[in-house]
């Protein structure tokens, strides 16, 4: 692995250091989103707004400063260029598309989604804490209206207005591609969900009623987060509304938990889920920080990380094994009677819910389709904002077969569309099949990972993941990377035999 201070290009260079300083000030703006999330004062909203709007304004003009766009244009025709798959011609073709795509944006469009997006996620945290549809829906409505105009403007000719923005999360995917894949992955789990219901052994979720104390909650979610591997020198935990993971730096990568007393494994799975996001960021070369080499490949290979360790680790019964003492030990008479086994067995019950960040592995996907048919809709134009509620509940009616009682359990629960998100929701599904692929991938390597997890050694799967993974950055398009580890291009089947595999002895299926 090179350094970027080691390419004798001048042009180079310069390009490094004017993307560099850039980062300095969007990491500058997202310290503001997350003290947004994590404790704004209520009437400093408004110029909170004002801030991240002037800042993304200031961001915008340098990613299409011109010099900066003729620097790039001649290390394009230059030798460095050559391998795209190296860190150096790999940072050169990205950044140029990058500014080929920027330059498309009028500013005032790009500062009009910033602070489109600011008061949207502000006025759906007062939304969804008074169940208001009614208050939320102008927000969303421009907010969808600005988004449809910027895809307008990068849509390539033929393509989809929901396209362009599904590019900017995960590089070459098209919704078309992405229908049949989730088709073929939503019959699969239908069936499994149905043969599920009528098995002779379901777990009761009976662990998951027991109240603990959120005190006692944040003392397992700080541990188990550090135990896996996420470091707290580089790192902390934090609580807010909707969970995320944020990165502020090179050295400072922040993940955030909500804690129901009453639902224990809102917070657990809550954080085991963010630290994996968190681990990946931990993971990334620190001496290319904002450039290529240094970022994420994609959302999709981004929620693979917290989605494995989230699931494959943390509801697999070798987990639980050496799991369960510990967390009983830190929780006390909460926990007092039960066993490993009840929690293992509850940690996978399946059965359709309301809340997508709460569902099991196995219906949780039904909520990314219906989510991602519904903003192919908006964007489209064949669905109208006013009628979302309505299409939502129709949808979940339909393949969940249950009904939101409200819409802060319904369209209100996530805060993506709030924040332009739109396109983000199928990178989720994305992230479970490249899961279950590394996994297969990381099992033929390391051999037992059971008998590791068993003895708490999450150590040898975490660095594995950091070789194959982390340290390639963003030099391979997210499908040749995972294709890269596995051996395999995108396919359903492994995520549908890892569930199989665990379920059907659970359920004595």
């Amino acid at each position: 692995m090179s350094k970027p201070q080691d390419v004798a290009s001048t042009d180079f260079a310069h390009v490094f250091a004017h993307v560099r300083d850039t980062a300095l000030l969007e990491s500058t703006s997202a310290l503001l989103e997350w003290d947004e999330r994590t404790g704004l004062p209520a009437a400093a909203g408004g110029y909170r707004a004002e801030q991240l709007t002037y800042l993304c304004g200031v961001i915008h003009q340098r990613k299409t400063d011109s010099r900066y766009g003729e620097l790039l244009a001649t290390l394009r025709q230059s030798d460095l260029a050559q391998d795209t798959t190296s860190q150096v011609g790999a940072t050169i073709a990205r950044l140029h598309k990058d500014f080929q795509r920027n330059t498309r944006l009028p500013i005032d469009l790009v500062q009009a989604i910033s602070k489109a997006t600011v008061l949207g996620q502000q006025a759906w945290e007062k939304a969804r804490a008074a169940n208001d549809w009614a208050y939320f829906q102008p927000y969303m409505t421009e907010i969808f209206l600005l988004r449809r105009r910027e895809a307008e403007l990068l849509a390539e000719e033929g393509g989809s207005l929901y396209d362009a923005l599904l590019d900017q999360y995960e590089e070459g995917a098209r919704s078309e591609q992405l229908t049949a894949i989730f088709a073929n992955l939503r019959d699969e789990l239908v069936r499994l969900v149905q043969e599920l219901a009528d098995a002779p052994h379901r777990p009761t979720g009976k662990s998951w009623e027991r109240a603990v104390p959120v005190a006692q909650q944040r003392e397992v979610s700080r541990w188990i987060a550090g135990r896996i591997g996420y470091s707290f020198e580089r790192g902390r935990l934090d609580e807010t509304s909707h969970p995320f993971c944020t990165t502020l730096g090179p050295d400072d990568c922040r993940i955030l938990t909500r804690y129901q007393a009453e639902f224990f494994p809102s917070g657990f799975y809550g954080t085991l889920h963010e630290a994996g996001h968190g681990m990946y960021e931990q993971g990334l070369l620190a001496d290319w920080y904002g450039l290529p080499p240094g970022m994420a490949a994609s959302l999709g290979v981004h929620e693979s990380q917290s989605r494995l360790w989230e699931n494959f680790v943390g509801r697999s019964h070798a987990f639980w094994k050496w799991c369960f003492p510990e967390v009983a030990q830190r929780v006390g008479s909460a926990w007092q009677g039960l066993s490993a086994e009840d929690v293992y067995r509850d940690a996978n019950l399946v059965e359709p819910s309301l809340v997508r960040v709460e569902a099991d592995e196995v219906t949780y996907n039904l909520h990314i389709l219906i989510r991602f048919e519904i903003e192919q809709q908006l964007m489209s134009g064949t669905l109208e904002v006013k009628d979302a509620p309505a299409a939502w509940n129709e949808r979940y009616q339909h393949y969940l077969g249950i009904q939101p009682p409200s819409d802060r359990d319904g369209i209100l629960q996530d805060v993506h569309w709030s924040a332009g998100l739109v396109g983000y929701f199928p990178t989720y599904s994305l992230g479970n099949l490249y899961a279950a692929q590394l996994m297969e991938a990381a099992s033929d390597r390391l051999g037992d990972l059971d008998g590791l997890f068993e003895k708490g050694e999450f150590q040898p799967l975490l660095e594995w993941l950091q070789q194959e993974v982390h340290v390639q950055g963003f030099c391979l398009h997210p499908g040749t990377l995972v294709e890269k580890v596995c051996g395999k291009s995108l396919d359903a089947q492994p995520l549908v035999r890892y569930l199989r595999r665990k379920l059907e002895p659970v359920y004595g299926v």
